[in-house]
């Protein structure tokens, strides 16, 4: 289907919508893509379609008076399937217990409420001087706007090819995926047999009083030398660190300097692991590094 077609007829009502997500498997919400009940529109940048469905459709969650036109698409469309919209929601062993919004998922109500915890996963992309790529999030992010944060934080997301547990292909799959969204950079540059898991955390983190975080962390790091296009829409800023120059951002956030802040993420990995697997970046040694038995609880 081309970026010109309109959008087919037909919407699901709020009720329809909402129970067909909570109970479809990932082939179900594949299969809803071609149902006359969803529509097309363009996307710009990555992907020239875009699934949509009425601000009826998704409750009145979606038609929240405090997020902008640009954070509904970053909260609920990405990249053109209704899956994008579905975290997997997993227990404290990291088992997949179900799934649920991106909406319900960030907003500290419902994780307070219900506990709700879903699978993520951070990136630390170095280049071959071994210096850390980093991010500042966009000004429109729902969560920690404008923090500067790793290379890539992000989700799996409830589709077949990012649940597979084997290898941890899945969160492989959704980081090489998130790389070309956020930074533009390309899937042959980042194969994901390169990415090494170091480790999972487990934290949870208020932005402000309505929205958070509450995740299960898988650690990848990869070593590659690659392009970077930021899409404004994710990313403010990037650069390239080494060791001293990430310890006085440090310094600069802890001491409120210039407006710097961190994300709770990073910074959690940062003080616990970050410097002493930067060793075995340089060499050559990450897989000894590795622990993906522990699931270390932070805060």
């Amino acid at each position: 289907m081309s970026a010109a077609v309109t959008p087919l007829v037909g919407f699901i009502s709020s009720r329809a919508a909402r129970s067909a997500i909570a109970s479809s498997s990932p082939d179900r919400l594949s299969s809803l893509l071609s149902s006359s009940r969803v529509c097309w529109r363009p996307r710009s940048r990555t992907s020239s379609r875009l699934f949509s469905v009425s601000s009826t459709s998704m409750g009145e969650e979606i038609a929240d008076s405090a997020m902008d036109a640009v954070q509904k698409r970053l909260m609920f469309e990405d990249d053109g399937s209704i899956d994008v919209m579905i975290c997997i929601l997993v227990d404290e062993t990291d088992k997949v217990v179900g799934h649920d919004s991106k909406y319900n998922c960030h907003l500290m109500e419902k994780i307070e409420a219900e506990n709700l915890l879903h699978r993520a996963f951070s990136v630390f992309l170095f280049n071959s001087k071994y210096e850390l790529l980093l991010q500042q999030r966009s000004a429109t992010k729902v969560t920690f706007p404008l923090v500067w944060t790793n290379t890539c934080c992000s989700h799996p997301l409830y589709r077949e090819s990012e649940l597979i547990e084997e290898n941890y292909l899945g969160v492989r799959n959704a980081a090489q995926r998130k790389l070309l969204d956020e930074l533009g950079i390309k899937a042959e540059d980042v194969p994901v047999d390169e990415f090494t898991p170091l480790g999972r955390i487990l934290y949870k983190a208020p932005s402000d009083g309505k929205w958070g975080e509450h995740e299960l962390d898988y650690l990848l790091f990869i070593i590659r030398d690659v392009k970077v296009e930021p899409n404004p829409d994710e990313v403010a800023d990037v650069k390239y660190v080494n060791r001293e120059q990430l310890k006085e951002l440090l310094r600069k956030a802890n001491a409120r300097e210039e407006d710097l802040k961190l994300s709770p993420w990073f910074r959690l990995v940062v003080e616990n692991f970050l410097f002493k697997w930067w060793d075995h970046v340089e060499k050559g040694t990450l897989k000894e590094a590795a622990d993906m038995k522990t699931i270390h609880k932070l805060s």
